[in-house]
């Protein structure tokens, strides 16, 4: 049975009398992404579009209600210009050969994220996360195995694409003359309490992508081989948001490093974390304003 998503479904006996005994009135979900005018960046306005087309078919023509409202949930955050993530593998039921399938494509969707895809190719980025949506909603009903291969196929189609436009060529060679080595002294090292490094979070999220997976597997060789006493983990929000809601999920997002840490074999005993929220910002805005860069974690060693 699938996970409820957000809403109460109905009782079978009361959904043989009709649509509207459901919820599933002219007002719904589905009703006003259709009639929203999308803002925001390029990527989240044609993220609105193909999630519309999505839930559209998911709603006429499956008769799938329940999914339908869900995406088209995600479809109006999108239009009012959030910047919302492929659906979390953990919140469906899926068999564990899917689980690490979808996982692993998940994780090289948000890697193209984390090196600006939403930002240099925003079409291919939406058109590839609303056919990951599809293809693990279709993955967990299980059984229209074309639906599955064509969402499937669509998604990996699409990340070809996308990281095709990612990649940067190699300068062509060029025939230079020999030129002796300049020997350098080698710097010195840096001492552990100067260390500082730094995770980004999404809006409103506390998920770690694959750029800060990367950041926290630094962090613990590099806790290998120093003598720390104390890891200190400043969790940060931005401007947006009331300022009590920003100092509950600032420490939160630096509870998930703390946790993530421990994972890589770090002493959690040794890990003290604080949360900051929108006090200390790296970039300074005005209030309300959604910064990226002061959504953070910062780690040092003391």
């Amino acid at each position: 049975m699938k996970k409820l998503r957000g809403f109460a479904l109905c009782v079978m006996g009361v959904c043989a009398m009709g649509l509207s005994a459901c919820g599933y009135n002219k007002h719904s979900e589905v009703d006003a992404l259709n009639e929203a005018q999308a803002v925001g960046s390029p990527f989240t306005q044609k993220l609105a579009s193909e999630y519309r087309i999505f839930v559209n078919r998911e709603f006429n023509e499956m008769y799938d209600h329940p999914d339908a409202i869900h995406f088209a949930r995600k479809g109006l955050a999108a239009a009012a210009g959030d910047a919302v993530l492929p659906e979390p593998v953990s919140d469906w039921n899926l068999m564990p050969k899917h689980i690490e399938e979808l996982g692993t494509a998940r994780g090289r969707l948000l890697a193209a994220y984390d090196i600006g895809a939403r930002e240099l190719a925003p079409e291919q980025s939406a058109i590839a996360q609303t056919r990951f949506d599809c293809w693990i909603e279709q993955q967990e009903e299980n059984w229209q195995a074309g639906d599955i291969a064509g969402c499937k196929n669509d998604f990996l189609a699409a990340m070809d694409a996308l990281e095709g436009m990612l990649s940067v060529p190699a300068p062509e060679p060029e025939f230079l003359p020999p030129v002796e080595p300049v020997v350098m002294d080698a710097p010195e090292p840096m001492k552990p309490e100067d260390a500082m490094y730094l995770v980004f979070f999404d809006f409103d999220s506390t998920e770690i992508g694959a750029g800060g997976n990367n950041v926290l597997d630094a962090v613990a060789e590099e806790f290998k081989g120093k003598n720390t006493n104390v890891i200190k983990v400043v969790g940060h929000t931005d401007a947006a948001g009331p300022k009590s809601y920003n100092n509950r999920l600032a420490m939160k997002r630096a509870n998930a490093v703390r946790d993530a840490l421990a994972v890589r074999g770090v002493d959690a005993s040794i890990i003290r974390v604080e949360g900051r929220g929108e006090d200390e910002l790296l970039v300074q805005t005005a209030d309300g304003v959604r910064e990226p860069a002061n959504r953070r974690a910062q780690i040092t060693f003391e």
